[in-house]
């Protein structure tokens, strides 16, 4: 079988969708190769000018197809401008076109369609959008998932959204956990915290919060929350880049200056590290259609505080403590707790421990492949 997946977002983002894509299509093309499965892939990109990643899949199996414009000018032409030209045009026939980023490109009549939702929360929370980006997601996004023959959700709580706001029949999703790659794991590698404080500045104990500034994320009452616990000498750090409507968070964290660091984007061969290093990781967030970040610290070791709305209590399990995203004193109360009862610690980290173990891309691309089928 001759199947086309868009591999824009593992070009064009570093983080976020951009990291799953490289990680789930990585997990199938080593696979594939494994078990002699006999499928053929084309990779098409909206590139632009940016060069290669040096991760790229490269196999006997694999072509590339990328064009010279970006992705931003290939979403205009083909959902603003709404122009009918296939994606096989550039790809060449194939029998199953594979999109993991929310929006499927045009495509001839006989090409099957596998697409992947991680979320509706521009639906769910379209105020913590610029009204822009809700507008244009709430075109393509809903059109996409009624064309599409297989949806793949992130968890069931993606799946619940679909179902009941878009009116997706059950039988056409399906839910896909994402993995934990092998390299986030408790075992500090030589020399990483000096690498920390060298790079970021990191010379006191932490606590850690990892994703895109935006107000989804929650990270001005976690600095509130923070700012309400004794002043230790920990901080609290939050590694992500800049996303939209962030000012805010900038504001609040400008307000503790002693108290919060603001990293930025974190190049993922420090995330391991950057999560080992710290003694707590909390992540307080609205909503999520998985919450990767909550795995990536519990297989490093790290005790977890999470929000226990949307997916996030899917996939912590009984591992984290659980909060009110809404609560500023009940995350306050959580985060003092794992932080001080040392017995509670020991506990969560092992059961953190286990339960990341039970996701991994292997086991995604596994199903992936069933799906592609």
């Amino acid at each position: 079988m001759h199947i086309g997946i868009d591999y824009t977002a593992a070009i064009q983002q570093r983080a976020g969708i951009g990291r799953y894509t490289r990680e789930l299509v990585g997990a199938l093309l080593r696979l594939t190769e494994a078990e002699g499965a006999g499928h053929r892939y084309t990779l098409f990109a909206a590139a632009g000018g940016r060069g290669l990643p040096p991760d790229l899949p490269s196999s006997p199996t694999v072509r590339r197809c990328f064009l010279p414009i970006s992705d931003e000018w290939a979403a205009r032409l083909w959902h603003r401008a709404r122009l009918p030209i296939p994606v096989e045009v550039f790809t060449g026939p194939v029998d199953l076109f594979y999109s993991p980023d929310f929006v499927l490109p045009p495509t001839r009549s006989g090409t099957r369609t596998l697409l992947t939702v991680h979320d509706l929360s521009f639906l769910r929370y379209p105020d913590h959008f610029v009204p822009k980006l809700v507008r244009y997601l709430e075109r393509v996004v809903p059109a996409s998932v009624a064309r599409a023959d297989r949806v793949l959700a992130d968890s069931e709580a993606t799946r619940a959204d679909l179902i009941r706001l878009l009116g997706t029949p059950p039988e056409k999703v399906e839910v896909l956990y994402s993995g934990v790659d092998a390299r986030f794991r408790p075992e500090a590698a030589p020399g990483e915290r000096e690498r920390l404080r060298a790079r970021y500045g990191l010379d006191r104990p932490y606590v850690l919060s990892v994703g895109t500034l935006q107000p989804r994320k929650n990270y001005v009452r976690l600095i509130r929350a923070f700012a309400r616990l004794p002043d230790t000498g920990r901080v609290l750090v939050i590694a992500g880049g800049r996303g939209w409507l962030y000012e805010s968070v900038l504001e609040e964290a400008a307000r503790h200056p002693d108290r919060v660091r603001i990293l930025g984007f974190v190049e993922d061969e420090d995330l391991p590290a950057l999560y080992r290093g710290a003694d707590l990781f909390v992540f307080p967030s609205f909503y999520e259609g998985f919450g990767l970040p909550v795995l990536e610290a519990m297989a490093c070791g790290v005790p977890v505080v999470c929000s226990g709305v949307s997916s996030l209590p899917e996939v912590a399990g009984d591992a984290a403590l659980l909060v009110d995203p809404e609560d500023e004193e009940g995350l306050s109360r959580a985060m003092g707790q794992a932080l001080e009862d040392e017995g509670l610690r020991q506990k969560m980290t092992a059961r953190g421990r286990a339960r990341a173990a039970e996701f991994t891309w292997e086991k995604a691309a596994r199903q992936l492949m069933r799906a592609l089928a």
